[in-house]
């Protein structure tokens, strides 16, 4: 078949079922636009895990008396565990800190908060180790080999926060993928009325072209074209919708976050990451919803 009889085909089975074809592209445009959005929040939450991994740090820190007899971390016991750290295989980095430079460290922090500076002295800030990790989500490794050591007082670790946080993107993303496989249902759905539709309203022209000669697939085959160009018109849409909802939204709602480097930057590359998958699955979905439709209801 040439192209340009395949489009003026196409073309003009969209004019005569202009209302269905604008309801499927709508639907497509949504269920595609919120598959896009669940596959950003996947995205992000990758990056945010990147981002924070090598500042995450598990803290090991020492009884007052090894803190205070051993400030420089020479003795056996401080020794010994910075040496067991070093070799550990989970541990990427081992720091340690003295309740001098602890003070010091604190000081800096709440330089501008004089009355919480007055209450706390060298003496109430322990000595300890700031590991970091090869693998961040690893840290329960690091408690349970060190706690109860000779010389420690407690393990505790910085990932706590991040849990939250991680929790709400993946729920997010879930929802944003369930509520898109609904519509990818509903799509489905209005693909095969279309094409339905569309058959029996040219029922007498393809039957005419059986009668001549022309095989079972010649006469689909426009069909299948009109259901995949509205999906890729839908899948467009969906993606213009992204754009539109990140600038519109996304950009003023998340400006502190992303300043302040919590939260990555939607950008163009997340984009043309989407729109190559929504665009497959979107010309798939009305190819196999067509062919399937084509084959078991419509006899052309």
């Amino acid at each position: 078949m040439r192209a340009g009889t395949m489009f003026r085909e196409v073309l003009a089975g969209f004019r005569r079922n202009v209302t269905m074809t604008i309801a499927m592209i709508l639907t497509t445009a949504i269920s595609l636009g919120m598959l896009g959005g669940g596959l950003i929040i996947a995205r992000k939450t990758d990056q945010i895990k990147q981002v924070f991994g090598d500042k995450v740090e598990v803290t090991i820190y020492l009884t007052t008396a090894q803190s205070q007899t051993d400030p420089t971390c020479t003795g056996d016991v401080c020794a010994a565990l910075l040496q067991e750290l070093e070799a550990d295989p989970e541990v990427a980095s081992a720091r340690y800190e003295s309740q001098a430079q602890a003070l010091q460290r604190y000081n800096e922090m709440f330089a501008a908060q004089p009355e919480l500076l007055s209450i706390v002295s060298s003496d109430a800030l322990p000595a300890s180790f700031h590991v970091s990790m090869n693998n961040p989500e690893n840290y329960a490794v690091i408690i349970r080999d060190y706690t109860g050591r000779p010389g420690v007082d407690s393990v505790s670790d910085q990932t706590a926060f991040l849990e939250n946080l991680f929790a709400l993107l993946n729920g997010l993303r879930n929802a944003a993928i369930v509520i898109s496989g609904l519509l990818v249902i509903a799509a489905f759905l209005l693909i095969s009325n279309m094409v339905q539709v569309a058959a029996y309203t040219r029922r007498t022209e393809t039957e005419i072209m059986r009668l001549v000669g022309a095989s079972r697939w010649r006469t689909q085959i426009p069909f299948l074209v009109e259901a995949v160009v509205a999906a890729l018109l839908g899948a467009i849409l969906g993606i213009v919708g992204l754009v539109g909802f990140k600038v519109l939204f996304l950009d003023s709602a998340l400006a502190g976050p992303t300043s302040a480097g919590i939260i990555p930057i939607i950008d163009q590359a997340d984009f043309f990451y989407v729109a190559p998958i929504l665009g497959v699955v979107g010309a798939g979905l009305a190819a196999i919803s067509a062919y399937i439709t084509l084959r078991l209801y419509v006899r052309t």
